[in-house]
């Protein structure tokens, strides 16, 4: 059974920054590509931004220039550096593999982001 297990939310205000992590069960970390999602309050979770075993990093038009994705192989981790924080991206957030363009396992408990002033 894979855990994903989010954390580093929390409440900040507009144009603020948070930095999210994500550590995953498992000796195929480095060979897949991470992602990380949000859900907002009555609306579905949608992709914010994913990373390829390459490196290689995609955003969604809403986080570009604004969410970096990042990952460390070693420790099994991929982050989430959000900066500019807007009120719009209050969500809560979720990592998860991604195969064929989907999510792969079980979700797990999110991490809360609430950007208010």
């Amino acid at each position: 059974q894979v855990q994903l297990v989010e954390s580093g939310g929390g409440l900040v205000q507009p144009g603020g920054s948070l930095r999210l992590s994500c550590v995953v069960s498992g000796s195929f970390f480095s060979a897949v590509t991470m992602a990380w999602f949000r859900q907002a309050p009555g609306k579905q979770r949608e992709l914010v931004a994913h990373i390829p075993s390459d490196g290689s990093t995609n955003y969604a038009d809403s986080v570009k220039g604004r969410f970096t994705i990042s990952r460390d192989n070693a420790k099994n981790t991929v982050h989430l550096q959000m900066n500019s924080l807007k009120p719009e991206d209050t969500a809560v957030y979720y990592c998860n593999s991604l195969l064929r363009g989907s999510p792969r396992f079980s979700w797990g408990q999110g991490t809360q982001v609430t950007v208010s002033s």
